[in-house]
This record gives structure tokens, sequence and C-alpha cells, in this order.
């Protein structure tokens, strides 16, 4: 009965999604407990099937006692089942700052359950349409949580993302017709089956599905140079919405790439056609420079952390592309860590933000000294992305530059040297930016000159009223905090938020009615808090866990190259 779990996983935030709704006509907060109640069953279940696969190896569900081909599969492996304790663990935690952050109301609970409900079926599908239809909900949901503060620029960013996600569904669907005119199924197996069996790895039909399902998923995870929704999508949106989307929307979306490459189309389709492997991983090469070259020119936080992972994802796919299993092992843990630091960081970011009212680096100045712990955690994070030991940020590179080395040594040729010489280039970019993060938190104190803040009682009044809202430029300090710390210019362009107010002592003073802990200094909340060093603890654990992680992906990479 264990194989029930696997609908249950994906039916209970669906339908509990419909229930904010409903209750809603009568009730007006019953939302966020339904949402809370609902995601975390699907952590208890996500926790049940990694223990069931542990313990009795890979399982499956036929949904309606119709057996694949014919009918649709779940799947549980230890690919899968990683993936699913990420959706359900950052599901549970964003909920806890959504809930003092906002957006607020029934119909978000219910957009939030269902998009959680979507990437719990696009991580454990066994068919490539089914995956096509939780692609699909997953895309909507996020249209619509983008644009739930209800501002113009939210509502750009969001019809942005709806054109670009839209063209890149449709080429994923024309992918999936491609491999259905070839093989007759559409089961992940079987379609791998019948590949080899029908069409054979050269055969057009079998090459044309591959290159519009992989341009396709390019579009959802955002690789270079078909990024450019995501920068507006994780600026503009709330920021309890872009700490979950910038963890799992294209984090699942990169499962989906590795799971189609290795399951459906196998690393001898990529053997067999050196040019579609070639081109990805040039692709792929370009992204990880130009994700982090834009990054860097960044001043916005949330920006500049958009287009890492415009590099991070690059790096993923390049590994799906080099084809070995090293770094195709960097690819996996890589997927993984980066869900987990950019869960953290851009949970730090809105609770910065809640509490301080910036999201700018220049309005940061000495954040460390009034926000000792959130600060800290976003400084740990931003090392871990960087690759500093022991962090799973240094796991995930280092098995994808070992495994690219390997692969130009082989016989790829420059292409692996390139993609090794890439991630280095990157790092030094990632280190930039993070640096520069860190001076601002740390170095960047009260009383020095310039962009460092200003003493107060030095403007131009002599009597300090001019105050700390001139330390950005002369940007008025204008930006009184609604629904979470947003500033009433959130809509403004890049760099037009105000500048936050300072303290006597020149520490950024927190915003009107920012929640007040207990236990730290911080002005935040204790809970979000608590999930940010979580989030930091297993960035570290996991660093650790380099032989234990090779261990636990191995029955997936032995049976990918087997």
């Amino acid at each position: 009965m264990t194989d029930v779990l696997l609908p249950l996983a994906v039916v209970v935030p669906i339908v509990a999604a419909t229930l904010p709704l409903a209750l809603g006509l009568r009730y007006d907060r019953v939302g966020w407990p339904i949402a809370a109640v609902g995601t975390t069953a699907v952590a208890g279940i996500a926790a049940a099937i990694a223990a069931e696969v542990v313990a009795n190896g890979p399982f499956d569900h036929a949904l309606g006692g119709f057996l694949p081909p014919v009918g649709i599969e779940l799947v549980a492996d230890r690919l899968s089942v990683a993936v699913l304790l990420l959706v359900a663990a950052v599901s549970v935690a964003t909920l806890a700052f959504a809930r003092v952050a906002g957006p607020r109301g029934n119909p978000f609970y219910s957009a939030y359950l269902l998009l959680v409900g979507g990437l719990v079926g696009m991580t454990l599908t066994g068919d490539l349409f089914n995956l096509f239809v939780f692609l699909e909900i997953t895309g909507l949901t996020t249209y619509a949580l983008i644009a739930s503060d209800r501002s113009g620029a939210s509502a750009y960013a969001s019809l942005k993302y709806l054109v670009v996600g839209t063209v890149g569904a449709s080429l994923y669907l024309l992918g999936v017709g491609y491999v259905f005119l070839a093989t007759g199924t559409l089961n992940m197996l079987d379609v791998q089956a019948q590949i080899v069996a029908q069409a054979g790895y050269g055969d057009p039909l079998v090459r044309a599905s591959y290159a519009f399902i992989v341009t396709g998923l390019a579009l959802k995870i955002a690789i270079f140079p078909v990024h450019s929704w995501q920068p507006d999508a994780y600026q503009r949106a709330p920021d309890s919405v872009t700490t979950i989307v910038a963890a799992l929307v294209s984090t699942t979306s990169a499962y989906a790439l590795i799971r189609v490459t290795y399951t459906v189309f196998t690393v001898d389709f990529l053997a067999a056609n050196e040019g579609i492997a070639t081109a990805l991983l040039v692709v792929s090469t370009v992204s990880i420079v130009a994700g982090s070259a834009l990054a860097a020119m960044q001043s916005n936080l949330k920006r500049m952390f958009a287009y890492s992972s415009v590099a991070q994802f690059g790096m993923i796919g390049a590994a799906v592309a080099l084809a070995n299993e090293t770094a195709l092992l960097g690819g996996i843990v890589h997927l993984i860590g980066h869900g987990i630091m950019k869960f953290g960081l851009f949970l730090g970011i809105g609770l910065l933000a809640l509490g301080y009212g910036t999201r700018q680096m220049e309005g940061l100045a000495s954040a460390a000294r009034a926000a000792p712990y959130t600060s800290g955690g976003v400084a740990v994070l931003g090392l871990a992305l960087v690759g500093i030991p022991p962090s799973i940020g240094f796991l995930g590179k280092w098995y994808i530059g070992v495994g690219a080395v390997d692969a130009g040594l082989a016989g790829g040729g420059a292409v692996g040297i390139a993609v090794a010489a890439a991630i280095f280039v990157s790092t030094l970019f990632t280190l930039s930016y993070v640096a520069r993060l860190l001076e601002r938190f740390y170095f960047a104190g009260a009383g020095l000159p310039g962009d460092h803040g200003e003493v107060p009682g030095t403007g131009d009044d002599g009597d300090g009223a001019g105050d700390a809202a001139a330390t950005d430029g002369g940007r008025g300090d204008d930006h009184a905090a609604t629904d979470g710390g947003r500033g009433d210019d959130h809509a403004a362009t890049d760099g037009g938020e105000a500048s936050p107010a300072k303290t006597a002592d020149g520490l950024s003073a927190p915003v009107e009615g920012a929640p007040r802990s207990s236990l730290v200094p911080d002005r935040v909340p204790t809970a979000p808090l608590l999930a940010l060093g979580l989030a930091v603890l297993a960035t570290v654990a996991l660093g650790f866990g380099g032989f234990a992680l090779a261990e636990w992906f191995d029955p997936f990479l032995t049976e990918a190259f087997a």
C-alpha cells in the first residue's frame, strides 16, 4: 500500500488548494491554516516516500489501475526523492515567511498550494505528457503569484514571464508530439525502449523531439540567452513569492531536463548526436559566464541573485551535456544545493526588507550591526554560492569541474576544458559581488565619507532632520513599509528604491511596525529567521557529505551510465 503515497503527495496540495476559495466565502482568514496543514502533510508524505525508497528501493504507482505504457505512472527513486524533499521543506518554510510578509488573502494561498502540487507532480511523474500538464500548472500559478501584490511592475514581470513561459511550454509539447510520432508511447521508460527498437538515435523525429524539449525547458530554467524573464520576475514579485520561485520553479525544470535526458533519451543518444550535445554545452558555458557577469553589475539584491541563477543553471546544463558520471553527479548535487542556497538568500533579503526597508546594496551599510543573525546567514550562503568549502556550493562546482576536465582529457577537446575555465571565471565574478555585499554588511560603517553613510546631524539643516534619508544619493526616505516592508516606490526601475533611515549611531533603522524577536536583536520575525538558520546549516552540513551524496545518487548514475 506504500505506492498510494505517490498519488497522495500530488493530490493533497491540489485538493487543499480548492479549500481557501470555497471556505473563503464564509471565513476571511482561513487560507493560511489550510496552506500550513496542506504543506505539512506534503512534507510528511515526502518523508514517508523517502523512507520507503531507502528501505526497499524505487517504487511506482499506476494511476487508476491502468498499467504503463497505457496508463500514467508515478515513480519515486533516489533522484526524484531528493527533489521532492527539497520541494516539501521549502514550501513549508516559505509559508512561515509569507504569513508575516504577505501577500495575504485566500486566493494567494490557493495559488500557493496549487504551485506546490504542480512541483510535486513534475518531480514524481513518469510520463512525458503528464510532465507537460504539471509544468503548465506550475507555470500558471507562478504567473499569478508574481503579480499577487497587484503593483504595475509585478504585473509587467508576470506578463513577460507568461509570454516566455507559454513559448517554452509550447516547444516542450511540440517535442513530446514528435517523440510520440517516433515511438507511439509517452511513458518515459517505454519511450527509452522504443527509441532503440523502432526509431534509432539518428532518427530525425527523435533528434527534433529532444531539441524542442530541451529548448522549451531551457526557457523555463532561464538559461542564457532565453533568461530575460527571470530578473524581472524575481525582483518585482513579492518577497515570499520570490523565495519559493527562486528555490523551486526553475529547479524542478532543471530536474526535468536531467530526467528527460538520462531516463528517456539516455547517454547513448548524446554520444550518437555530438552536435546536439555540443550545442547544449556551448549555450550552457555562455550562460555560466554571462549570468555571473550580469550579476556583478547589479545593486538590487534580488536582481543580482536572479542573474546568479542564470549562471548556476548554466553549470547544471553543462553537467547534463558533458555526459560523464562525475559531471552529472555534480549537476545533481548543485541542483539540490542551489535550491537550498537560493531559498536562504532570498529569504534573508526578504527579512532585511521587511525589517529595514531596503533591497538595495547601498542601503545596507553596517546591516550586520543592526541585524547580525540575518546578515550572517546571508553572508554564509553568499560564500557558499561562491564555492567556499565546506559547502554544498563548493561540492557541486567541484564535481562538475572535475567531470569537465575528465571529458576534455578523454577526447572531448577544448569544450570540456572551456567549461572548467568558465566555472573558474564565474567563481571570480561571484566572489566580486558577494565580497561587495560583505563589505557593505560588515565594513561600510557610519561616519565614513561618500556612500558609507554619514554622521547624523551633518545635513544642510544642521540638526539631523535631513538625516539619513540623504545617505543614498539624496533620495528621500519615503517608503513606509506596506505589506512586509515593500516600499511604495517598488514599482520604480531598478535602483529607484528609497534609502532607509538611520539611527543616531548610523545603523539601519527598522521600519515602523517591523516585527521584533525576543531572541535576537534583528528586527525580523522569529520563525523565518529559524528557517534561514536551517538553510545555512543544511548548506554547510551537505558540504561535508560528498561521499554520502555520491552513494545516495549512485543507483541513478549507475543506471544512467550502464
